[in-house]
């Protein structure tokens, strides 16, 4: 572990301690994280004592399934699932992806985030699969484009509305809500507008928050969750940007070399490297 994701670990324990931080978030679609990323980001919650939250790439990503339970992912959340039928091999594709042994220790959820979802929302609780789920992630961004409006809404009535209705369902079928999408400290009346016990965790990109205890937390806690997303994405740079210069040196000296037979080829001298 070098001495970021030392930084890292040491700034979990403040939030986990302090600010209500129940885990880490990655993601294989949005972000396109890579496989060492994940494994990387995994060491550094696991040190903090903290469960990894896992997007994978679609309802039937088998291979992040797979990856998922290589990760020890704690909880794994599916993209952009619309229709019952979508939901249903969503479901189904866990048993292929996880298989009975290690099903039973993680908790997988779905992306609720567009208005076509939330219409279709009462046929999706009503599969027979739906015992395999075990709640949903209100996405804000994508749910507020999809109604015709903008980032800047994703605190409005409007989309509100609609997450209220959204809990009270999933509460009713016994499954956890969850809210993201663009969380800040201007977040916090949305959250306190959920009536208790509707709202089991929100997260922003990085960092995921347990409520209802986190849903009175300072700004200072939003704004450590930012410093953490930019610590990971210092560390991401520096570690690929190793990987880009590590073969500098010897590109040098070959080209070096390759040049001075060439020009001994052709006119039979070599320059001398300096």
């Amino acid at each position: 572990m070098n001495s970021m994701e030392k930084r890292m670990v040491e700034l979990l324990l403040e939030l986990k301690e302090n600010y209500n931080v129940c885990g880490v978030k990655a993601e294989f679609e949005a972000e396109g994280t890579r496989m060492e990323e994940a494994m990387r980001l995994k060491e550094v919650s696991l040190t903090a004592g903290l469960g990894l939250n896992l997007k994978i790439g679609g309802c039937e990503a088998i291979k992040d399934m797979f990856d998922a339970t290589s990760l020890g992912a704690e909880r794994v959340i599916a993209p952009m699932v619309e229709t019952a039928y979508a939901l249903k091999k969503y479901l189904n594709a866990i048993n292929i992806g996880f298989g009975s042994d290690h099903k039973e220790d993680v908790e997988f959820l779905i992306n609720l985030e567009t208005i076509t979802a939330f219409k279709n929302f009462d046929e999706m609780l009503s599969l027979p699969e739906i015992k395999s789920l075990s709640g949903v992630v209100i996405g804000r961004v994508d749910l507020s484009g999809s109604m015709g409006l903008t980032r800047e809404d994703i605190n409005s009535d409007q989309v509100l509305d609609i997450a209220l209705k959204i809990a009270e369902k999933a509460k009713s079928a016994g499954l956890k809500v969850v809210v993201g999408g663009g969380v800040s400290v201007h977040s916090l009346p949305f959250f306190k507008a959920f009536p208790e016990g509707h709202l089991d965790r929100f997260e922003t990109r990085k960092v995921v928050f347990r409520c209802p205890e986190a849903i009175n937390n300072p700004e200072e806690a939003f704004l450590k969750a930012v410093e953490f997303e930019l610590m990971w994405l210092k560390n991401k740079k520096n570690y690929y940007g190793a990987i880009h210069r590590e073969d500098d040196a010897r590109l040098e000296m070959m080209e070096e070399r390759y040049r001075n037979s060439i020009n001994k080829l052709i006119y039979g001298k070599s320059n001398k490297a300096s």
